[in-house]
């Protein structure tokens, strides 16, 4: 977890720099502001023209105040779902890059509809009729990750954790501080590798030696075949099958089978 938050590791804007010829920002929803916190735009990327969706924290001190560190607010979401529907009638795939501890918890943000925007996206993502491609390349938090995270293919950079909550929140709220945080995050099997086993993402996206800070070119570049790979191969779906293979991707999760007493006794 300090890898994925590593203040060297690269951010949204770096990884557009390094993977996309052009890319042509997006703002606001229509409804309150634009939130910085979460960038949308037109992109071209691998070969693809895509609307690519991310998070983003800001680099400085400066920049971090204005982008909220990452913690988007409900009309960031809102932007995020209306740029989507204009992939949709474009035909363009949608390409996420998740890399935030959570959604904006404030009182505002409460009032303004936090969890109705998060909500809306689960629902209007899930029928999307276009590709759609998520990668978890930092920090996967909560619902603030979910928000732009249903899709047809779901990956994480090597380094990077997905969770309903981060170790240091779970142990506040069980331990009332933070002493429990690395039991916790043991617990919680937020890595790749746990992940993956569970069945809740699709692929590991390697990172160099000691993390994506160490080198971000090699990073961006395992990012950008990754993403341009799984394009082509969801572009050859019709989209009615790319539909109904999302919606039991999703309903899926989250079975667990166990034996039962009497079948135990039974094998014993």
């Amino acid at each position: 977890m300090q890898v994925a938050r590593h203040p060297q590791r690269p951010l949204f804007k770096d990884y557009v720099d390094m993977i996309c010829r052009e890319f042509r920002e997006l703002h606001g929803d229509r409804q309150f502001g634009d939130d910085k916190a979460l960038l949308c735009g037109f992109a071209r990327l691998g070969g693809h023209k895509v609307m690519l969706i991310g998070h983003h924290k800001g680099r400085d001190t400066t920049s971090r105040v204005a982008c909220n560190f990452g913690l988007a607010h409900p009309e960031g979401y809102r932007k995020a779902l209306r740029c989507m529907k204009l992939a949709e009638k474009f035909e363009l795939p949608v390409v996420t890059l998740i890399d935030t501890p959570g959604a904006y918890p404030g009182i505002g943000a409460e009032e303004r509809g936090q969890a109705q925007s998060i909500a809306v996206n689960l629902m209007e993502m899930s029928r999307l009729k276009t590709p759609i491609v998520s990668i978890v390349c930092g920090e996967g938090g909560s619902g603030g990750a979910l928000g732009i995270g249903v899709a047809d293919k779901v990956a994480m950079m090597e380094f990077a954790w997905y969770s309903v909550i981060s170790p240091e929140a779970c142990s506040a709220i069980l331990f009332k501080g933070n002493e429990g945080a690395s039991q916790l995050a043991e617990s919680l099997k937020l890595t790749s590798k746990h992940l993956i086993k569970l069945g809740v993402i699709d692929t590991i996206i390697p990172e160099p030696l000691g993390g994506a800070h160490r080198d971000p070119h090699t990073a961006a570049h395992n990012l950008e075949q990754y993403i341009s790979k799984t394009l082509r191969d969801l572009k050859r779906c019709k989209i009615d099958n790319l539909l109904e293979r999302r919606y039991e991707k999703f309903r899926n999760m989250g079975q667990v089978v166990e034996p039962s007493k009497r079948a135990t006794k039974v094998a014993s």
